[in-house]
């Protein structure tokens, strides 16, 4: 965007700035008619305001916006590029000046001793800075705090800024290395959102960029503030921005016709005036106008550079990212509520330590409530909200930046000492709290109502701690640890009305003293390799198949003392017999059924034997068999003797 573009009478030397405002307004004028015409298309098609500030990003809106970044990232290596090298030359740039860049005005704020405020910018810009009849300031250029310099938004009645953002362009407020103050009191807070001059509204509407607020190194405070609407598509421009080392990885798009309001056409004329009036140097033309040496490469101003600040009492709305942070150490986010972002709420994104967020609230944004992204480490979130979200409520990843030699040369260590406690997550789209990785992961004494999944731990983390958190109306599970956890402690939580209480794939568990009520299929259930799990002590309720689910997992696991009295088993007489029927059990029964068979065989073969009294002879199939009876005689009568033959 031109910030020239904004506002026709923007200063400049004679009649080159005479050309830009005819050009500018004339093109005001071509896009005036096209621009209402786009914002009644946008309420057509989003009736309320939710869904215009979370439209979908279509492919070629992605590639506008994505080129749109780039840019940024040459205008502000254009303004960096001048001023680290032009106070060397002449000490006339020591005072502010103005760039005149491809991508348009740029009013440079220099070192001084007192923070430059409201009354210095009406002098500086009296033409881009402007104050309405309803007593808010219209911006209509860039401003850009140098190395050193201090800017300090306050007014003690209130302050309203609007920074202009609409189809011919966006401003932005960025410090290099400097002090950037916003300051609003309780009674009077400050608000900053984007506006479109011509519909005389915030501008929602990210395809053509948005303005945007951004610290590189240097310090930031923020107090008592309502930003609203602002940024667009990066992390870096995607509304308020804290970064550290600023190291652009977009490239510039050449001829992609009208970008920040200017054309290539519109370029290429600036550039042959300003070769014309002498004050050419690069891209780059300064104000006052004058001969410039070309700046010496040598003095980039690249290096590691860390931002520090606070953000307090302060609401943010509508954001593309609501607050993006990188490259920091010491931030405090405190009593600030970040809602309704397209993309994510609070993100820490890379490099982010020893820092705090506390009783911070997070809801209704596209992506994660708070995000705790690699690199990350030392930073506690504690008695803070997630609600409504469309992602996770918390996520907090402590992976590796690379896991073997990479093109950036990235450590292959693992990061942590992350924790969120006393804090909430509530009916978000996905997981209450993901930990991804990482080790020394504290998750305690929260409360998660609602989602998918409670809390869930994988991808390798190490010594990770759930306890005492209190888990209701989970789809699935309430805690999950799999994919190869090692050392995660699960004790003390309550978790009621899940299907399964507790799962554990593949990993190593101490699952002790929980408490599961109310739950639909298992109460705590092992998969896959579970080497070094314990299951105890733990009171398991509801109703299902088992209370205890072992029968998928191999390893030693040490299932014991735990309390089931309250579950209810629905599973069948089949189902059943094969949860009891491992191979050692089926083992014994064979050998039982064995010998009751073989004990019966033999007592049938025992009935065909003779028995006395019931007793069996012990040599009855030993006796000789009877001699044949011998011929007899009577003797005297009656008596018989036996007549022996010769």
């Amino acid at each position: 965007m031109s910030a020239q573009s904004m506002n026709p009478a923007a200063p400049g030397p004679g009649a080159r700035l005479r050309r830009a405002g005819a050009r500018t307004a004339a093109l005001l004028g071509a896009f005036a008619a096209a621009a209402t015409l786009l914002l009644g298309t946008s309420v057509a098609a989003h009736a309320d305001g939710d869904a215009d500030r979370k439209q979908k990003v279509a492919a070629e809106d992605a590639e506008t916006q994505a080129a749109l970044v780039a840019d940024e990232d040459h205008r502000l290596n254009q303004v960096r590029a001048f001023t680290s090298v032009a106070p060397l030359q002449s000490t006339k740039w020591t005072v502010p000046y103005r760039l005149d860049t491809d991508n348009g005005y740029t009013l440079v704020l220099t070192e001084r001793s007192n923070a430059y405020t409201i009354a210095d910018l009406l002098k500086l810009a009296p033409q881009t800075f402007l104050r309405r009849k309803d007593g808010s300031y219209l911006l209509t250029e860039n401003i850009y705090l140098n190395v050193g310099a201090k800017l300090k938004l306050s007014n003690p009645g209130g302050l309203t800024l609007r920074m202009a953002s609409n189809r011919t362009g966006f401003v932005s407020i960025v410090s290099f290395g400097g002090e950037l103050a916003l300051q609003g009191t309780a009674q009077a807070p400050l608000t900053i959102t984007s506006w479109d001059p011509q519909a005389n509204k915030a501008d929602t509407d990210v395809r053509d960029g948005r303005a945007y607020v951004r610290t590189i190194g240097g310090q930031f405070e923020m107090t008592h503030a309502k930003l609203s609407d602002l940024g667009f598509w990066s992390g870096r421009t995607g509304g308020l921005s804290l970064t550290g080392t600023d190291r652009p990885n977009t490239g510039s798009l050449e001829d992609a016709g009208q970008v920040h309001g200017k054309s290539a056409r519109d370029r290429a004329r600036d550039q042959g005036d300003a070769q014309d009036e002498g004050s050419s140097s690069g891209d780059v033309t300064a104000m006052p106008s004058g001969e410039l040496t070309t700046p010496d490469a040598r003095f980039s101003t690249g290096g590691l550079s860390y931002v520090s600040g606070s953000i307090t009492h302060s609401t943010i709305t509508g954001n593309a990212f609501g607050i993006f942070i990188s490259s920091a150490t010491g931030i405090e986010i405190s009593d600030t509520t970040v809602e309704d972002s397209l993309e994510d709420g609070v993100v820490l994104h890379r490099f982010v330590s020893s820092s705090l967020v506390q009783r911070t609230v997070a809801k209704d944004n596209g992506g994660d409530g708070f995000i705790l992204s690699r690199a990350t480490q030392q930073v506690r979130i504690s008695g803070s909200t997630a609600q409504g979200n469309g992602g996770n409520g918390y996520t907090l990843s402590g992976k590796p930046l690379a896991d073997g030699p990479s093109a950036s040369g990235q450590a292959v260590d693992s990061y942590g000492s992350n924790s969120v406690a006393n804090s909430v997550a509530k009916d978000n789209g996905r997981y209450g709290v993901e930990v991804l990785g990482g080790f020394d992961v504290g998750v305690q004494n929260n409360r998660i109502e609602g989602g998918d999944m409670g809390i869930v731990a994988r991808l390798e983390a190490d010594k990770v701690s759930i306890t005492g958190n209190r888990l209701t109306g989970q789809h699935r599970q309430g805690i999950s640890v799999r994919d190869g956890v090692s050392d995660a402690t699960v004790t003390g939580n309550i978790i009621d009305g899940p299907e399964t209480g507790v799962y554990v794939r593949d990993s190593a568990a101490e699952i002790r003293g929980n408490t599961v009520q109310d739950a639909t299929s298992h109460g705590v259930s092992l998969v896959g390799g579970v080497d070094g799990t314990t299951v105890s002590f733990n009171v398991i309720g509801g109703v299902g198949p088992s209370a205890l689910d072992a029968g998928r997992s191999h390893g030693a696991a040490d299932i014991k003392e735990n309390q089931t009295f309250a579950w209810y088993d629905t599973s069948s007489f089949w189902v059943r017999v094969k949860h009891y029927a491992s191979p050692m059990t089926l083992l014994w029964v064979g050998i039982l059924l064995l010998i009751l068979f073989s004990a019966a065989m033999g007592r049938r073969r025992r009935r065909g034997h003779g028995r006395v009294g019931g007793i069996v002879h012990p040599y009855s199939d030993k006796a000789p068999l009877p001699a044949p009876p011998p011929d007899e005689i009577e003797v005297a009568g009656r008596r018989k003797v036996p007549v022996m033959s010769e």
